[in-house]
């Protein structure tokens, strides 16, 4: 059972960072595409970010381009995202999800992030 926990989420000002973490088990994730989504409340959720385990491919959104960075570590099957610059608009809980193939089928619980002004 594909299992993802996400951490570091958090209450902070305009200007600060944040760095998220994604603890994956359950399985071998080698041929996985790992992503980051987020959800502002009354609004649909939205890409953010995604990674290959190989680290050959990653890609963003274009708001988050040069602020946020997605890597990944394959020995503790952790993925991050370091988020920098972070604005009032970044405001959201933040999904880690999965795929094997075209979908993402195995979703995280959710991290708050909160940017006061």
């Amino acid at each position: 059972q594909v299992q993802l926990v996400e951490s570091g989420g958090g209450l902070v000002q305009t200007g600060d960072s944040l760095r998220l973490s994604c603890k994956a088990s359950g399985r071998t994730f080698s041929n996985y595409r790992m992503g980051w989504f987020r959800q502002a409340p009354g609004k649909e959720r939205e890409f953010v970010a995604a990674i290959s385990w190989s680290g050959d491919f990653r890609s963003y959104a274009n708001f988050v381009k040069g602020r946020f960075t997605i890597s990944g570590d394959n020995a503790e099957n952790t993925v991050y995202l370091q988020m920098n610059s972070l604005k009032p608009e970044d405001t959201a809980v933040y999904y880690c999800a999965a795929a094997e193939r075209s979908n993402y089928d195995h979703w995280g619980q959710g991290t708050q992030v909160t940017v006061s002004s």
